[in-house]
């Protein structure tokens, strides 16, 4: 695998990568669940592979991105700022509650923070669990409650100006207007 940073560019191993992308977290390399905000990419392949273990039949993930238009206008980039220590406790607690609520083994999430562009992804999510079952129910919970609790806010970026995503929607451009 290949971690870019900085212009630079290094080859690791499944071992080195796995132990790169947790010094990089601050998370330390044990069967523990993943939980971290980042302001750089999110590397969903290692969270992935992380989250996996030998009596795990399935590992189920949830890659949010940046989409290229909300509410019929076109979106430049988002923006992503957060309420951190309270944000990770909430997302500790989402683990909790699914680790109590489903058959699951282990949990990786993490939100990023900051500038997103276009494709980008703002939220990953991984379960591993011995049957496909509660790995797919626990990922839902996961993300839906995430969305719901955890206070991360999103703001969007157009051509004609930018607002918050949440409790206050878009409003309808002119040429939508007409099309009415």
């Amino acid at each position: 695998m290949i971690w870019k940073s900085e212009n630079r560019k290094w080859k690791f191993g499944k071992k080195a990568w796995k132990s790169l992308f947790a010094k990089k977290l601050g998370l330390g390399m044990s069967d523990e669940d993943k939980i971290a905000l980042v302001r750089e990419p999110i590397a969903n392949a290692a969270l992935a592979e992380c989250v996996r273990a030998g009596k795990d039949g399935a590992t189920v993930t949830f890659d949010g991105h940046v989409r290229n238009e909300s509410h019929g206008r076109a979106t430049s980039y988002l923006e992503y700022e957060a309420y951190e220590a309270m944000a990770i406790a909430k997302m500790k607690e989402i683990a909790a509650q699914i680790h109590e609520k489903f058959a699951i083994d282990r949990v990786a999430m993490v939100h990023r923070l900051g500038r997103l562009d276009i494709g980008e992804t703002s939220v990953f999510i991984a379960v591993s669990a011995p049957h496909r079952g509660a790995a797919f129910d626990a990922c839902r919970y996961a993300i839906d409650t995430l969305k719901k609790t955890v206070p991360i806010w999103k703001k969007e970026f157009f051509a004609d100006g930018a607002v918050w995503a949440e409790g206050e929607l878009p409003p309808t451009p002119p040429s939508a207007k007409s099309a009415s």
